[in-house]
């Protein structure tokens, strides 16, 4: 009887699950190896409700069972309080965790990157003169290890051609295992999951070509020449293919978070600047970009979509404006000043990090926590969302002083008190802190060890714009980019081509901690 009663209740909970989240198809990546500020649909927060408590049993409504549903075992009750589909259907929840970051201390971005990536990059030239390498044929995604077969011989060519595997353990038609520790670090230098088997991303991986590799190597060595980035003994590099932050303290990685960068269509640009404030509970100003392109076309689908996402409008005097008054089918509400309050449906979320540049691009919290589980996530108009970013704050305000004053410090239960008072704190860095944005599609660690990514924003091919530009790959044959004079950059948020901030703000300032209801920065 016991039996009995625990499986309807374990059924009994299936039912409440069943539907509330859609199959998970699996994955293979992560780094697993390491916003903007205008309320676009993706970026915005869906309305918070409170939590449902989960039903009783007797409160679980009765659903009938598709006709091909297969009889519940002997013993198992029916009724209001079981749905025979909900026993049969096992549902994954979409992921909701990061994904996995390595725990490599190695920094993507440090003063010998340049020269290691033009190193490899000859490496790869010549290899490329050689004949390239092989290819790996589709069913090597079927292998596991003990297999035999003319498949594995390939694989193990293809990785020995790069070095994962020592040129000792080139021949062979076994699956061993030096071929899936090879294997894995293959996959760790691609940003995939170390699996040690052939999964779908790892062929797409095996079976790009030697030239493509060292068009990607010279390209990331050319955006890095005449980077003046300061090193010093505490700096933050986000590097946009990889969407990971590390902070990086006395030459290896302190910390690493996940990240969500631009789409494709707004990319992230390249910057180097330094952080210099700390915004908790920030408000957020639309750029007018974004307006256009995001604001004004939601409200004319979902005329309450303003007052659900607490957003106001102003006009030119400061006064708040009805958005009644406004006729949505024209573009007048770029004449507004349009501003979301701080709160939980904020699109920049709890906190903002504050870093001047002439794009007006910012790191900073999100609502939607869930685009961190994705492998693939350039999601943002711009700006870097960042995982975990109360962490970050808390390393960059390493010190400075507390809200307490001199003796007090910015620790966990400090940055959570100052978000959970509702109103805006800035803080104003004592010890501004390097920052630099770097779009690297090939590069190579102190150590020689060479990574690829992604070209996700088609950056590398012939014509393409410069990463400062903020500008899209498809951009480059209508547009014509004039390199800047300064690589210091901010947000695709903002028009590209708008005049260059002044950089006073971002001299060393004193700490000056105060509440605001100010304008955003942005």
């Amino acid at each position: 009887m016991m039996l009995v009663r625990l499986l309807a209740t374990c059924a009994t909970c299936c039912l409440a699950f069943a539907g509330t989240g859609a199959l998970a198809a699996p994955t293979e990546t992560g780094v697993r190896a390491a916003d903007s500020s205008v309320a676009s649909p993706e970026e915005a927060a869906p309305p918070r409700a409170a939590a449902p408590k989960p039903p009783r049993a007797a409160e679980v409504p009765a659903s009938p069972a598709p006709k091909d549903a297969p009889a519940l075992p002997a013993g198992i009750p029916t009724g209001p309080a079981v749905d025979k589909a909900a026993v049969v259907v096992k549902q994954k929840a979409p992921p909701t965790e990061p994904v996995k970051l390595s725990d490599d201390p190695r920094p993507v971005l440090g003063p010998e990157t340049f020269v290691q990536t033009m190193n490899a990059a000859e490496r790869y030239r010549e290899q490329v003169e050689g004949g390239g390498w092989g290819s790996v044929p589709n069913d090597a995604t079927r292998l596991k290890p003990g297999d035999r077969g003319p498949s594995i011989a390939a694989l193990r060519a293809r990785l020995a051609a790069e070095g994962d595997l020592p040129e000792a353990e080139r021949a062979g038609l076994a699956f061993d295992e030096p071929l899936a520790v090879a294997l894995k670090r293959f996959q760790f230098r691609h940003g995939l999951e170390e699996t040690g088997l052939v999964g779908p991303r790892t062929l797409v991986q095996l079976n790009v070509t030697a030239a493509v590799r060292l068009k990607h190597l010279q390209a990331s060595a050319a955006r890095l020449l005449g980077s003046k980035f300061p090193f010093g003994e505490r700096y933050v590099a986000v590097n946009i293919p990889s969407a990971s932050v590390e902070a990086v303290e006395r030459g290896a990685v302190a910390r690493r978070y996940v990240a969500i960068v631009g789409k494709p269509d707004r990319p992230s640009p390249t910057v180097e600047t330094r952080v210099t404030s700390i915004n908790f509970n920030p408000t957020w100003t639309v750029p007018t970009s974004l307006i256009r392109k995001d604001i004004i076309p939601h409200v004319r689908k979902e005329p309450g979509y303003l007052a659900r996402m607490k957003i106001r409008l102003f006009d030119n005097t400061g006064q708040e404006v009805d958005p009644a008054t406004i006729d949505w089918s024209t573009e007048r509400a770029v004449n507004y000043t349009i501003r979301q309050d701080a709160g939980i449906e904020n699109s920049l979320g709890e906190v903002r990090i504050d870093m001047p540049n002439r794009h007006a691009v910012y790191m900073h919290d999100t609502p939607s926590k869930g685009l961190f589980a994705r492998d693939r996530r350039a999601q943002s108009s711009g700006c870097v969302r960042i995982s975990g970013v109360k962490g970050l704050v808390g390393w960059l305000l390493e010190g400075n002083a507390g809200p307490g004053g001199p003796g007090s410090s910015w620790g966990g239960m400090e940055i959570e008190t100052a978000i959970a008072g509702g109103t805006r704190v800035d803080v104003r860095m004592t010890k501004p802190v390097p920052v630099a944005w770097v779009y690297l599609t090939g590069y190579a660690l102190a150590d020689g060890t060479v990574h690829f990514r992604d070209d996700i924003y088609g950056l590398d091919e012939p014509g393409a714009p410069p990463a400062d530009s903020g500008r899209p790959a498809a951009q480059a044959k209508t547009a014509p980019v004039v390199p800047p004079k300064v690589r210091v950059v901010d947000d695709l948020t903002t028009s590209s081509t708008a005049p260059a901030r002044d950089r006073s703000s971002e001299t060393t300032r004193p700490v000056a901690t105060h509440r605001s209801e100010t304008r955003n920065p942005m």
